[in-house]
């Protein structure tokens, strides 16, 4: 069983960022079809985001009652059939509502993935594998661009659909004959939280929306409505019979609050670094596209292959040492690149990249070990959609501190050669600002509890399925 749960994650995990990173390669091709406006083909991929962040928080509370496998598995066989029946879209609109319901499938899938191998591992061997299931998705993120450009290339972006939704459908058929019998649920002790849930949901969407429209006024109208929203949110979970985010998590148990705040600074620091990289060396440098992408290849592979040993290691040693390390190291890479020029030379930009991969490598999956090793097992899935969330979130608010920076120095419209000295700035900006954050970011992650760290209760032993009749675990402060 741990095998399979271990192995069809991490395809999920692969597939899904897969996904992703190609899908913006086939961009220019769903415009050409379409005759779609740079408005309108930008919410094919933010359409996607917005639906997967607004349920996380609700969907980990709903698989914590009524079982983490049911909702995973519900979640691979919708974003199969969503997938699948994107290829066949007639109308961006249609491409558009079935984009909305991949968000939403995904949103189901990375609530849960994390829990359901805590569950099943012991603790001994739980760093190894949230390793492998890491670098799933950081092997997804470096072949996607490159082998979702041949496809999209010699095929056409519709056959990109069908070849993922076609892997998806492998993964789904043998997760359910695999896993159909397998369950880890919680007693359920009051009605679920509906009206959190909404207002969660609205209030991300409208921060997630407002950071892709700043600076203008309609940005930062959304950004103080969902300001709003979340206090009203917070202020309800703290009276809800059974909130979807128990607030005590945050002001009891130091190392979740800090160690997911340590994650939601690490992804806004690092997820923009390929957006501008690329741009970068396309600008400034007058490489193509393929000869970028072949520059940034060296640090993906890095993080993908250097994500099992960096899960090993955390099997071993504290993983908030191991995971303020890797942060450590994305503060100097991204110092060393707030300082490139138009003459920088290859070698140094190829290095920085292979320290940045080290690091995201490094704090990928001691984090996500520390924050799921950190509360009870009844609320493994709550901590995994906060992760997600954190990650969502973090990715979010990465471009949109990009895109500011670059529409303040560069400004709104199109960049033309004139521009490439200013987009030079507002990049070393950007980076100069990510470092910044990042040393937030290690002193967050070097948080500990006042107990040691080895003793979580919530996943102390590798939780048996359908273990209902367990007594509750005690308070986890670790």
């Amino acid at each position: 069983m741990q095998n399979t749960i271990l192995a069809v994650t991490a395809v999920t995990g692969f597939l899904a960022t897969f996904m992703a990173s190609s899908i913006n390669i086939a961009l220019p091709l769903i415009e050409e079809e379409f005759r779609l406006s740079a408005v309108m083909l930008g919410w094919i991929s933010t359409s996607f985001v917005l639906s997967t962040g607004a349920v996380l928080m609700a969907v980990g509370r709903i698989a914590d009652l009524y079982g983490r496998t049911l909702i995973y598995l519900i979640g691979l066989a919708s974003f199969t059939v969503f997938t699948f029946a994107s290829a066949f879209a007639p109308s961006v609109e249609v491409l558009l509502g079935m984009r909305v319901l991949q968000g939403l499938a995904s949103g189901l899938l990375f609530a849960t993935h994390h829990a359901l191998v805590t569950l099943s591992h012991p603790p001994e061997v739980r760093g190894r594998a949230l390793g492998l299931q890491v670098s799933g998705v950081y092997l997804g993120m470096t072949v996607g661009p490159v082998l979702g450009g041949v496809i999209v290339r010699n095929t056409g972006w519709r056959v990109l659909f069908v070849v993922v939704g076609a892997a998806c459908l492998v993964n789904c058929v043998v997760a359910v004959w695999k896993l159909r019998k397998t369950e880890w649920r919680e007693p359920k002790t009051a009605r679920f939280d509906v009206f959190g849930s909404v207002v969660w949901a609205l209030a991300l969407s409208a921060l997630l929306l407002g950071f892709t429209r700043l600076p203008g006024v309609s940005g930062v109208v959304l950004i103080v409505v969902s300001v709003l929203g979340l206090a009203l949110f917070f202020w309800r979970e703290t009276r809800a019979a059974d909130p979807i985010l128990s607030v005590d998590l945050f002001l009891r148990n130091r190392v979740f609050a800090f160690s997911n705040l340590a994650a939601l600074i690490n992804y806004s620091a690092t997820f923009a670094m390929t957006f501008l990289m690329s741009l970068y060396l396309q600008y400034n440098r007058g490489l193509d596209a393929q000869e970028a992408g072949l520059i940034l290849v060296p640090g993906l592979f890095l993080q993908a292959a250097l994500s099992i040993v960096a899960g090993r290691m955390a099997d071993r040693l504290p993983s908030r040492i191991i995971a303020s390390v890797g942060m450590g190291l994305t503060v100097l890479g991204l110092f060393a690149f707030a300082f490139l020029t138009e003459t920088t030379p290859y070698w140094y930009i190829i290095t920085i990249l292979c320290v940045l991969g080290i690091g995201f490598a490094l704090f990928a999956s001691p984090i996500a070990n520390t924050i799921m090793g950190s509360v009870e097992k009844r609320r493994l899935g709550t901590a995994s959609a906060t992760l997600a969330t954190m990650r969502v979130t973090g990715q979010n608010l990465s471009m949109g501190v990009a895109t500011l920076v670059l529409a303040v120095i560069v400004g709104r419209h199109e960049i033309e050669v004139v521009d490439y000295p200013n987009f030079l700035t507002s990049m070393r900006i950007s980076f100069a600002i990510f470092a910044a954050l990042c040393v937030l970011g290690v002193a967050a992650s070097l948080v500990r509890s006042r107990e040691p760290e080895a003793g979580a209760p919530a996943a102390s032993n590798a939780a048996r399925p359908d273990d209902r009749a367990l007594p509750a675990d005690p308070p986890s402060t670790s």
